[in-house]
């Protein structure tokens, strides 16, 4: 247990080096996670006889992977960057790698503005294509919860994203501090536990739409649940009082949201 609590102080978060460009062990969680996605969806594809020919499929992969990039990028300067302005006056500087002359990689991304790109992309594309979203989505979903599980691997990997201070056996000490390993809880409950519950229900779903809906409820409930184990982001703080976090609030419109999407689409579909 002593070792796993200090695998901070052992562990290099640069995998390995291509010349003088540093790769991180976080940018390898989030290819597999794209990967894994991909792969994911169209083996249910396939095992379920879902009607989607594979080149419109594949297309949909291109689009959607661009939305959650630009959404996620420009999520986490709204919500999250303290250099809002500067970055919304400078463009270029978005998606620049490099600082000062010096390879340092793109981080900040922010999960609900990859949810914000993945929708707009999506229904750019269905629109396009004359093909529904909320069939697409329910395909995508599953994927999308079981690739989920190595990007926070991937934050725990890079040592960002850190718990809340504890006393729990299973802690792991970031500095001098005991902290919640809570990128693996979110890994967890956010990505494993979806994951199995919309694999089980599937096959029962009662009209199209139903696992993306029920995707966003269920993600949302778990990351309100994890935020209560992870720090805050430091440059944000809490929100209000000594509990809510951006995370919360984000997640909580986000499920409110797909409630009412829910009981709409619910209600619709008993009608037609």
């Amino acid at each position: 247990m002593e070792t796993w609590q200090n695998i901070y102080s052992t562990f290099d978060p640069v995998a390995f080096n291509l010349g003088d460009i540093a790769v991180h062990w976080y940018g390898i969680m989030y290819a597999l996670a794209l990967l894994s996605a991909i792969i994911v969806a169209k083996w249910f594809i396939k095992h379920d006889k879902i009607p989607i020919k594979e080149e419109v499929f594949d297309s949909y992969i291109w689009w959607a992977e661009i939305g959650v990039i630009l959404g996620a990028r420009l999520g986490y300067i709204l919500f999250y960057d303290t250099h809002t302005m500067y970055y919304l006056t400078h463009p270029w500087q978005i998606f620049n790698p490099f600082i000062d002359g010096v390879y340092a990689g793109i981080s900040g991304m922010s999960y609900h503005g990859a949810v914000i790109g993945f929708i707009i992309a999506s229904y750019l594309f269905c629109k396009k294509n004359k093909v529904s979203f909320y069939f697409l989505a329910d395909i995508a979903v599953i994927g999308v919860s079981a690739g989920y599980v190595f990007g926070r691997i991937g934050n725990f990997f890079n040592q960002e994203l850190i718990g809340r201070a504890t006393d729990v056996p299973w802690g792991i000490y970031v500095g001098n501090t005991l902290r919640h390993p809570s990128q693996l809880y979110e890994a967890v409950l956010e990505g494993i536990l979806i994951f199995v519950i919309l694999v089980a229900i599937r096959k029962h779903k009662t009209f199209v739409g139903q696992l993306a809906l029920l995707y966003g409820i269920l993600y949302s409930i778990a990351r309100i649940i994890a935020e209560i184990f992870r720090q805050p982001d430091i440059q944000l703080g809490f929100i209000y009082s000594n509990w809510l976090t951006m995370g919360m609030l984000q997640s909580s419109f986000f499920a409110i949201l797909c409630i009412v999407l829910y009981i709409i689409t619910k209600r619709k579909a008993a009608i037609s």
